[in-house]
């Protein structure tokens, strides 16, 4: 809703509709205000732009101890990363080892003949079964496996 005004210069009538009218002030007053306000404003910006002795060398030092900070977290950072790179090529080899020892096992595990086992043993070392009385069975409860010093319990 627009606000309209009527204001007489003279004998002409001006209109003016709107929010984006004009002020009706001399412009002189205006012209004044801002010559006072720039010369305000570039001493402020002269003020700010001055620098003495102390403020620059406070600036180095931020500036040196910021340079300083950026260039230990760079190095921190690499060194991580080499050593999980590290990490990450022993973990393969582990595994490639690992692997390996499997394979090996595997084919010790088949190389052996028990036939051929069983056949020189009894063949060429002349050993036999044992029979069911030779054989004594006992229950151990204390520990998992039978220590040689031990003396086998009699029945």
């Amino acid at each position: 809703m627009a606000a309209k005004s009527r204001k007489r210069t003279g004998a002409q009538a001006e209109y003016v509709t709107g929010t984006a009218a004009r002020k009706l002030e001399p412009e002189r007053r205006q012209v004044s205000r801002n010559r006072s306000h720039t010369v305000t404003v570039r001493r402020n910006q002269e003020k700010a732009l001055q620098m003495n002795l102390p403020y620059v060398m406070i600036l180095t030092a931020a500036a040196i101890c910021a340079l300083y900070l950026c260039v230990s977290y760079l190095k921190l950072q690499s060194s991580i990363t080499a050593r999980l790179n590290h990490i990450e090529s022993l973990e393969k080899a582990i595994e490639t080892l690992k692997d390996d020892n499997d394979a090996l096992e595997t084919r010790i595990n088949t190389s052996v003949d028990l036939d051929y086992v069983y056949k020189v043993a009894t063949e060429e070392l002349d050993m036999v079964y044992a029979n069911k009385n030779q054989v004594r069975l006992y229950n151990k409860t204390e520990s998992e496996y039978v220590r040689q010093y031990e003396d086998i319990p009699e029945r």
